[in-house]
């Protein structure tokens, strides 16, 4: 190191002046930079989303018209599944709290999520904010975790009617029942509040919906995926899994006891939800898959999966929103007979207020074609008028 006192007085003023232009240069070359790399960063996101939402009118009108059909579905059958559940007798058991829970579930991406959905697809991308986005994306994680929780519940209360009887009714009664609806919402929205730290609640132009994006994190991505669909989808398994079994034992007459521990309206019931288990397995593992797929391994997995399927197993997931009050009224008698019974009360009602509307109408429009009689003539009295009426009315004597 040379002291000081060694450097010449010139060169050492000569270094001071390049420093200090290297120091105000420096600091404008990097802000320069900064600015071109975030310019380009942005213009290959716009290029991105350009590249997601430039797609055929024809494909725009399929997906639209897939999201309206499964939205008047899901809106319609699920509120006919929480009004039978309210007016039969019959279908008010602990096992259908679960079942209206889930007809909840279903229920709330149809009244905002899908309709913003529906909006930027119109739009062809997403114009109503931030806010906006956040509340539909939380909506739409709301629904779906608490659907796939339900359906756990459903199954562990089957399981423990069916496989555990003399114990159900003390577990199920109507206040622990309600505890463990009230424990599925609360788990739910707290497997949602990590993905506003996280920041994985985003818009995605490929699918026109603020949701949860699978790229923001590897190791979150996979901790959903095994949390709030692997580790349900295995305790749902092993539940039915157990039934099936008791059911071929019962048939087999393999069980000594004195009657059959399995009734045909509880074994109809127990085939009702595990076809709603089955659909939503169908209907969500293709989009649970993908994610696990590109959370592992991002640089070779995510080029590789073509958007076309991406775009389908979204709309495969919205569209199990709809399927659950469709199956109830196939599947179980007393759900079909209730919806009878709602849809007629509502078409009679209709015919009802349309006739006697059209009844009123009909009145207003004879009182109003009535002639009123003719002004009485100076010459004429209001005797002679009566006189007269009466003479030309001969039913009026």
């Amino acid at each position: 190191m040379i002291p000081d006192a060694a450097v010449p007085a010139g060169r050492k003023a000569q270094s001071g002046r390049v420093i200090g232009l290297l120091g105000r240069v420096m600091p404008d070359t990097f802000t320069l930079i900064k600015n071109r790399t975030e310019l380009r960063l942005g213009q290959l996101e716009r290029a991105v989303a350009a590249e997601g939402s430039a797609r055929p009118a024809w494909v725009i009108g399929i997906l639209a018209s897939v999201l309206i059909f499964t939205t008047v579905v899901d809106v319609l059958g699920n509120l006919l599944v929480i009004i039978s559940v309210f007016r039969n007798r019959k279908l008010r058991n602990a096992g259908n709290v679960f079942v209206v829970s889930l007809a909840f579930a279903d229920l709330v991406v149809a009244f905002y999520p899908y309709p913003l959905v529906l909006y930027a697809l119109f739009h062809d991308g997403w114009a109503l904010g931030n806010t906006q986005c956040m509340v539909s994306g939380f909506l739409m994680g709301l629904s779906v975790i608490g659907s796939i929780f339900n359906i756990t519940g459903i199954a562990v209360n089957r399981y423990c009617y069916i496989c555990h009887s003399f114990s159900y009714s003390r577990l199920y009664n109507y206040r622990n029942t309600l505890l463990f609806v009230a424990l599925i919402w609360v788990l739910t929205v707290v497997a949602i509040i990590p993905n506003f730290f996280v920041g994985s609640l985003r818009y995605d132009p490929r699918v026109y919906s603020c949701t949860f994006a699978q790229n923001v994190s590897s190791s979150y991505t996979v901790a959903v995926v095994v949390v709030h669909f692997l580790v349900p989808i295995a305790v749902v398994t092993f539940c039915y899994l157990r039934i099936w079994v008791l059911v071929i034992q019962v048939r087999r007459k393999v069980k000594t006891e004195e009657s059959p521990r399995i009734r045909p309206s509880d074994m109809r019931n127990f085939l009702t939800m595990f076809v709603v288990f089955v659909l939503f397995a169908i209907c969500w593992a293709p989009l649970n898959l993908i994610g696990l797929a590109v959370a592992i391994d991002p640089s070779h997995v995510a080029p590789r999966i073509p958007e076309w399927l991406f775009v389908v197993s979204y709309f495969m997931a919205y569209f199990n929103s709809c399927l659950n009050a469709i199956i109830y009224g196939l599947l179980n008698r007393n759900f079909r007979n209730e919806y009878k019974r709602i849809v007629t009360s509502v078409w009679v009602t209709r015919l009802f207020v349309t006739e006697t509307s059209r009844a009123a109408t009909e009145g207003r429009s004879l009182r109003s074609k009535q002639s009123p009689p003719p002004p009485l003539n100076n010459n004429d009295s209001v005797r002679e008028r009566t006189n007269k009426e009466q003479n030309a009315d001969p039913c009026a004597s």
